[in-house]
């Protein structure tokens, strides 16, 4: 899956059923008039519906490592504990840090 595609609304008029597929796929969409964001489309979804907005996207761009853990938090509009108690929830991984870095970085505290 894409983690978002920007389409102008001029490309819009020609490619709908492009955004229409993204949404299927769970993908956040942008358009933008003269180079300018003007609409962020949000797959209608469960999560939207159970989260909120703001939520569902923090969700989806934290996800696609688009933004860190507290700009996520942030856009939900929650502190990052809450945020925390939000991600339990889902699937998504708070930690992504591979164990190779991990064990390296153990190694040079000690």
């Amino acid at each position: 899956m894409k983690k978002i595609d920007v389409f102008s609304a001029r490309d819009l008029r020609n490619n709908a059923s492009n955004l229409i597929k993204d949404a299927e796929k769970g993908a956040l969409s942008l358009i933008t008039k003269h180079g300018h964001p003007m609409i962020l489309a949000i797959p209608f979804n469960q999560q939207l519906v159970e989260l909120g907005v703001n939520k569902s996207m923090a969700l989806h761009l934290y996800s696609h490592k688009l933004l860190t853990l507290a700009k996520a938090a942030k856009v939900a509009e929650v502190s990052i504990s809450d945020f925390l108690e939000i991600l339990k929830g889902t699937s998504i991984n708070v930690v992504d840090y591979p164990a190779d870095e991990i064990e390296a970085d153990l190694e040079n505290i000690l």
